[in-house]
């Protein structure tokens, strides 16, 4: 990893991807989504401030844990001024997080523990498949995990 000597205030983006361990296409990504700013050289090459590699970390680190891009945006840009967050910063949003992330692991793992199932029937129509009818709105008068209209409008099996 190339050391960037501390007089140095700005990173070209081939600098910000090896310190960070972002690809290259992936800053360019983040920075067209609004999630890193750069300033442009009089030759038209981006300068990166050293405060986006922190801005950087905490964009992998939400991505990680399977935050979605719009949700990290509009969590940066709650930050004064658009600064680089901070440890607290972090702390206050993955807690704001949490309930989301328990809400999926849940629901993963009622995927995970309804999987043998629907692998053992191979077909995906028992009575009240939990993976392609969820919410198992018409389990109590069809069979299948799909239902078909019929000609008038109504639902059948």
């Amino acid at each position: 990893m190339p050391q960037i000597p501390e007089k140095i205030h700005e990173l070209t983006v081939g600098q910000l991807a090896a310190r960070s361990g972002a690809a290259v296409s992936a800053l360019h990504f983040y920075e067209a989504k609004g999630l890193i700013r750069s300033r442009r050289t009089s030759g038209n090459q981006r300068r990166y401030g050293r405060d986006t590699l922190r801005r950087v970390a905490f964009i992998r680190a939400a991505q990680r844990v399977g935050i979605p891009l719009a949700t990290i945006r509009e969590a940066l840009a709650e930050l004064p001024e658009e600064r680089t967050p901070t440890r607290d910063d972090w702390a206050r949003l993955s807690e704001a997080w949490r309930t989301e992330l328990d809400e999926r692991i849940k629901q993963l793992n009622r995927l995970r523990d309804h999987l043998t199932d629907c692998i053992g029937c191979g077909c995906l129509s028992l009575a009240t498949c939990v993976l392609s009818n969820p919410d198992d709105v018409f389990g109590e008068s069809r069979a299948g995990s799909r239902l078909m209209v019929e000609r008038g409008g109504r639902s059948g099996a």
